[in-house]
């Protein structure tokens, strides 16, 4: 955003029927691309459903481990679990990689340092923003005839599993590798459990909460009903998105 050598030229020579280019300073736009807590720019923008202010996502989830309330304007968020009521807001997060070109890669170097420092498998692809349902759908084609096993199309859910944090005095887990996952639709929010205890090394003195749209949801509940409940809310790029996040027992 800042102002070329020609930017005064161009607004003083350009024709009646042009307005003439404005260039502003990126400074000007801090307030909105800036995190409050870290006073860095936004990574994984996450926005407080309640009042619409947006922070880093590592920042506003280390937030409300200690404080229900939003950093910015105080109001309470949510009465015992604050984490229910953020979103990731990805097209902030574009905006802000747009306005400061380097800033992606740089999040990407030090994603991948973190990952091999503590000698853990870099993921193939660090996007961070889900893939569109096309690769999906280019990969049920590719796929072998003589598979075994083929899930109905009516019970092909594919599901993006967001983690939003844990509570203090929760540290020993490992990173969900896998977020995007293909299960029949009769699968039950217990089967994702499942899943993430699993795969995250979870113990059984670690509780896990799923919650899709605004519903925290029950164990019994199969992923086909929850679509019919949570509808056009809790899909995403054509995946249903069900955040969980780790708590103690109460």
């Amino acid at each position: 955003m800042s102002s070329s050598p020609d930017s005064h030229h161009e607004a003083s020579t350009g024709s009646d029927s042009e307005e003439p280019q404005v260039r502003l300073p990126l400074n000007q736009f801090y307030p909105y691309i800036k995190c409050a807590l870290c006073c860095g720019f936004l990574i994984d923008a996450t926005t407080i459903t309640e009042c619409l202010h947006t922070f880093c996502k590592c920042c506003i989830v280390k937030h409300f481990f200690y404080s229900n309330r939003c950093p910015t304007c105080n109001i309470i968020v949510h009465q015992t679990q604050p984490l229910y009521n953020i979103r990731p807001d990805r097209q902030l997060q574009d905006i802000v990689y747009k306005m400061v070109p380097s800033l992606e890669d740089l999040e990407r170097e030090r994603m991948v340092k973190f990952y091999k420092e503590r000698g853990l498998e870099v993921p193939k692809t660090p996007a961070l923003s889900p893939p569109t349902p096309v690769p999906a759908k280019r990969q049920k084609k590719d796929a072998p005839r003589h598979q075994v096993f083929s899930i109905p199309p009516e019970l092909d859910v594919s599901l993006l599993l967001e983690f939003v944090g844990a509570e203090k005095g929760i540290d020993d887990y490992k990173p969900l590798e896998r977020r995007y996952v293909r299960v029949s639709g009769e699968a039950t929010i217990r089967h994702v459990e499942l899943f993430i205890r699993r795969k995250m090394g979870l113990s059984s003195s670690c509780q896990v909460d799923v919650v899709c749209g605004d519903q925290l949801l029950e164990h019994c509940q199969s992923l086909n009903d929850v679509q019919k409940v949570v509808g056009a809310d809790g899909v995403q790029d054509g995946l249903l998105v069900l955040h969980f996040g780790l708590v103690l027992p109460s």
